[in-house]
């Protein structure tokens, strides 16, 4: 497979059964041979699009020691502010050339769940920050929740299988700035390659160039997104509870050829992650004789503890 498939969520919203089941076969077939699409119809207007990302922009262009204060130590930057350089690839020591941002789970009806998230970080000098962030979590894991529901399908389970898992789930919307590079990187690239710890990751912003996967031949491919489309891949909490049924594929962000060196990227991904209770046991209709059980069973929360020590943004 040479490109990204293209999908459009409104088929499978549409309340036309033919439309609705040709957008399961092609998430599902997509998910199995590469674990990347590119979606359409989703849930975002480009006015908000617009506003978030002029938002984000005016956030990462205050001063460092203005960003700084938003950076909470002992939380394993689960929330507000991660400085250049600070996260790595696993199997890495190197760190991205990028700065992010996290804004997390919003939770309503549980309180005692509502006391175990970090909460969220406001950024005092610029209210509309925190509106669009909050607005777009809020959109992206609406969307996310019609793509798992179709993916259950996909997968023979019923199609709200997934939706308790995720209700108030410990999912992260991640603003990134890649800043202009100003000399030679040693060993270092915007991100380097590797797979996502969550179930489904929602990514805006792949219009800029940069992202490639890895497909099965072992091949580099550009992964661009049309304006109104979001990315989505699978995350290895899916591909492990899929018993590698559904890829988790591996994925770059690669720094851009010398003369662009001068320009910022700005990318937003959504990772959709479950409540931590949620096990991610190899489903028993995804572990066959040609395909045995590929993994230990674990909860979603001790895997993701895991791999924030591998990324270096926990200590042990």
């Amino acid at each position: 497979m040479q490109h990204i498939p293209k999908v459009d969520l409104q088929d499978f919203l549409s309340g036309d059964a033919t439309k609705k089941q040709a957008f399961i076969a092609a998430l599902g077939d997509a998910f199995q041979e590469i674990g990347f699409v590119a979606l359409r119809g989703h849930l975002l207007s480009e006015e908000l699009q617009t506003d978030l990302y002029a938002a984000i922009k005016a956030f990462f262009e205050l001063p460092l020691d203005v960003k700084k204060q938003y950076e909470i130590e002992g939380i394993g930057g689960q929330r507000g502010y991660t400085s250049f350089g600070k996260e790595h690839a696993k199997g890495r020591t190197t760190g991205d050339l990028k700065e992010f941002w996290h804004f997390g789970q919003y939770v309503t009806d549980d309180p005692k769940l509502e006391a175990q998230y970090p909460k969220n970080v406001l950024v005092e000098e610029l209210p509309a920050f925190n509106a669009f962030g909050k607005k777009t979590y809020q959109l992206l894991e609406q969307t996310a929740a019609h793509v798992l529901q179709a993916l259950a399908l996909f997968l023979h389970l019923d199609e709200h299988y997934f939706d308790p898992h995720i209700h108030n789930g410990n999912s992260i919307l991640r603003p990134i700035h890649y800043p202009p590079i100003t000399q030679e990187p040693k060993d270092a690239v915007r991100a380097a390659a590797h797979g996502d710890i969550n179930l489904i990751t929602l990514l805006m912003g792949a219009q800029g160039g940069g992202l490639q996967v890895l497909n099965q031949q072992g091949d580099w491919i550009d992964a661009v997104a049309a304006p109104d489309e979001v990315i989505i891949n699978v995350g290895d909490m899916l591909s492990r509870h899929t018993n590698n049924t559904l890829k988790s594929t591996i994925h770059r962000v690669v720094n851009p050829p010398r003369e662009s060196w001068g320009k910022s990227r700005y990318s937003i991904p959504f990772f959709m992650h479950p409540i931590s209770s949620m096990p991610l046991n190899c489903l028993p209709n995804c572990v066959r004789e040609d395909q045995p059980k590929a993994f230990e069973d674990i909860t979603a929360g001790a895997f993701l503890e895991e791999r924030l020590l591998e990324l270096g943004l926990k200590k042990a």
